[in-house]
């Protein structure tokens, strides 16, 4: 169980993006940012930006980060908000499959050790960042809502969240104080 377990364990667990240090991924070689849509950039097909997404992906870029979504969900949305945000973006990206994630890394020229995936789902940016050999990032959901198939996957997500508490003492971190619906 040890093995098939690790295959869901993320490098980090946080709060929400804005609780990443772009300083420490720097250090660490990281150059891509591979964002997950849906209730990690913003709540569950919504399609504004806010304030504080747009300064905090310019804090990055300016940094030297190359930024681009990867989602499942379909091109139109993604593409949309990709424009709004000024960024690069897959859709339809079949999560946790590895094409997109290569994709994504030979478009900015990077290699899964200079790779952070970071979404809020365990079976498609957990597991598909540990599969290409990425570092990944683990964020509490933006919202409770969320398409039917992603309420499904959540409650197997429970089971193995408890069983990498109880193997790796992965902490579940505490909501930001400022609410974001």
């Amino acid at each position: 169980m040890t093995q098939w377990l690790k295959n869901y364990l993320p490098d980090e667990y946080v709060s929400s993006v804005y609780d990443l240090s772009l300083d420490e991924l720097w250090r660490q070689g990281r150059r891509l940012l591979l964002f997950d849509l849906d209730n990690t950039l913003v709540p569950w097909n919504h399609g504004e930006v806010s304030e504080e997404l747009m300064n905090w992906l310019d804090l990055a870029r300016g940094r030297g980060f190359f930024v681009c979504i990867l989602s499942n969900n379909r091109g139109t949305r993604v593409q949309q908000f990709a424009e709004r945000i000024g960024t690069d973006y897959i859709a339809e990206a079949r999560k946790p499959k590895d094409i997109a994630f290569l994709q994504a890394m030979e478009r900015f020229q990077c290699t899964p050790e200079m790779t952070v995936m970071i979404g809020d789902q365990l079976f498609t940016d957990v597991r598909g960042g540990n599969r290409v050999g990425a570092r990944t990032v683990l964020v509490l959901p933006i919202s409770r809502r969320e398409w039917w198939g992603t309420r499904w996957n959540r409650r197997a997500e429970r089971v193995i969240l408890y069983w990498l508490r109880r193997r790796y003492a992965l902490r579940t971190p505490n909501r930001r104080e400022k609410t974001r619906n």
